[in-house]
């Protein structure tokens, strides 16, 4: 590693060492990414911000388990995906439960918050959320692996990482999740 990798293990050493100020640095590096990750698994602004200071909280309490041959941000997203997943099947239970509509979740509410300053076009809007209601039909492998490269914009050798898998299995999940968007596109454009 050099320059801001070194930093970073930098602040990561430190802030095993109890410095608060490091892991606060660490936190602000990585706030915006890690909040747009789990921005677009989740749909939910307020369920994002959740999952994120649950991923922070789990990080700091497991920095000592931290492997520093890895990326700091890629340890960090795996993580989030884990506490997003935790959250997911918490609001499913919810929701068998309590029998809520899943049009009346936050998630589904969410999804006419995908451009909060309104400035995009309401066939930009539609597209939008035709794709994510096909993202969202992914099984949860698909899905993962397809947001952690096209919109999270990590290698797959990172996502790979991320997901405990091997690159391969990276390529082939996002091979098929692409061929199964198109599938589910080319049907609702009928």
């Amino acid at each position: 590693m050099t320059g801001e990798g070194d930093a970073e293990l930098d602040l990561v050493v430190r802030a095993r060492e109890g410095e608060d100020q490091a892991f606060a640095a660490l936190l602000q590096r990585h706030k915006p990414a890690l909040y747009g990750f789990v921005r677009r698994y989740v749909r939910d602004g307020d369920g994002a911000a959740d999952v994120v200071q649950e991923s922070f909280i789990a990080a700091w309490r497991s920095l000592y388990r931290y492997d520093d041959r890895r990326s700091f941000g890629v340890w960090l997203r795996a993580i989030a995906l884990n506490k997003c997943r935790d959250r997911a099947r918490r609001l499913a239970v919810r929701r068998f439960i309590l029998g809520e509509n899943d049009d009346g979740s936050a998630e589904a509410l969410a999804q006419h918050d995908l451009e909060p300053d309104g400035e995009t076009s309401l066939v930009a809007n539609e597209q939008r959320a035709t794709l994510q209601k096909a993202i969202d039909q992914l099984p949860a492998k698909l899905k993962e692996s397809l947001l952690l490269t096209y919109f999270d914009d990590l290698t797959q050798k990172e996502a790979a990482d991320v997901l405990g898998v091997t690159v391969k299995t990276i390529e082939t999940r996002v091979y098929r999740a692409r061929q199964r968007l198109a599938e589910l596109l080319d049907r609702s454009a009928i």
